[in-house]
């Protein structure tokens, strides 16, 4: 048998060439099935980790630190003699934040002072005339007697000499009187009579002398009646006087109210300061809250007492604060701006608002990385197993 020619037989490059095509598009294929199945994969992944993870939770970043700062303002006006402490030093409640001039205050303390002892020296002289005021009331009976003795023996004298005058009268028709005896037995009854009225006048005005006296006597009397030298009203009222002399003196000396920062001081040595004008202010760092605020249609599931995940620009989200809800505000911010928006007219276009949410903090985590007001944060509300509103 012959060879055959080389040419009626393919060669093995010719076969792969025939076959190339097929190869690619199974390999292709393939390729585009495991790659459906990868993204099928990571999607089921990311939907799992999702639900576990993010669903039920509200999120947003326009969320800012705040605080209830304390407002420094002096009591008493004065001159400015020390200033203790620079803006953003931290102070501890009782500490010495500014010391006022107290010359003015100590002399109001020492006039307060003088006008209390002359108050009780007052008193005592009121207590010591009461004694003297019943002494005259005794005195004045004894007037009275005396003026009561008095008129009797004048009474007892006008009757003798009324009878001695009749006796005579009745014997002047006999001659046994003379003209004279008649005469001098007249003037004596005259004058009996007038001692007597004078005698009865004398006892009106021992009367009038005791009650005088017993006036005089009830109204010093009124001065100590149911009081103590440390309680009359004199005495009580220059007290009063005098602790509020002291409160102003130790107003001189500023202390701080709360535990903070020092923030916007504006007080010198030297100013003078008027009572109630702002100097400084506190920041309680340890106190701080957040105010979330949230789009209204996040409300949905939201309520007092849920959990608040928190990240500040300050340190990064690998600082990861942890709080509370603990309450809503009673408005949303375009109601309570200057100039509110006025939602009746013709060219009205809806917006959502945002309606702030308070947000109590971990102390424990502020003590570790205390915030500032003002700061920016990003809150997460984990509304998961409470479908409720409060």
């Amino acid at each position: 048998m012959a060879d055959a020619h080389p040419s009626e037989f393919p060669s093995d490059t010719a076969l792969a060439d025939e076959k190339s095509p097929v190869d690619k598009a199974a390999r292709r294929k393939t390729l585009f099935l495991i790659l459906a199945a990868v993204v099928v994969v990571v999607a089921i992944l990311w939907g799992v980790w999702y639900f576990l993870t993010q669903a039920g939770r509200v999120h947003t970043d326009n969320a800012y630190v705040g605080a209830d700062t304390a407002q420094v303002t002096p009591l008493v006006a004065g001159a400015v003699r020390e200033v203790r402490v620079g803006g953003t030093q931290v102070v501890h409640k009782g500490d010495v934040l500014v010391v006022i001039d107290d010359a003015d205050a100590k002399v109001d303390v020492a006039t307060a002072e003088a006008a209390l002892f002359l108050a009780q020296q007052k008193y005592g002289q009121a207590a010591a005339n009461v004694g003297a005021a019943r002494a005259q009331v005794q005195a004045r009976d004894a007037d009275i007697a005396q003026a009561r003795a008095k008129a009797a023996d004048a009474a007892a004298q006008f009757e003798r000499a009324r009878v001695d005058l009749a006796r005579r009268e009745a014997l002047v028709g006999s001659g046994a009187v003379s003209g004279e005896e008649l005469s001098s037995a007249r003037a004596s009854f005259s004058a009996a009579r007038a001692a007597r009225d004078l005698a009865a006048a004398g006892i009106a005005t021992a009367q009038a002398v005791r009650s005088s006296a017993l006036s005089e006597a009830a109204a010093t009397e009124a001065l100590t009646r149911g009081t103590t030298i440390s309680t009359t009203p004199d005495v009580a009222s220059a007290r009063a006087r005098l602790d509020k002399a002291r409160l102003d003196l130790s107003r001189t000396v500023i202390r701080a109210p709360i535990d903070g920062i020092v923030a916007n001081r504006q007080v010198q040595v030297g100013q003078r300061i008027a009572a109630g004008a702002p100097i400084m202010t506190l920041v309680p760092l340890a106190t701080v809250y957040v105010d979330a605020n949230f789009k209204e249609s996040q409300f949905g599931r939201v309520r007092v007492g849920q959990p608040v995940e928190l990240t500040s620009d300050f340190y990064g989200s690998d600082v990861v604060y942890h709080g509370r809800v603990t309450g809503y505000a009673g408005g949303t911010g375009a109601a309570f701006s200057l100039i509110p928006a006025q939602n009746a007219t013709g060219n009205w276009i809806k917006v959502v608002q945002r309606l702030p949410v308070r947000v109590t903090l971990d102390a424990g985590e502020l003590r570790v990385h205390p915030l500032r007001v003002g700061l920016s944060m990003t809150a997460t509300i984990d509304t998961r197993g409470d479908n409720g509103r409060n």
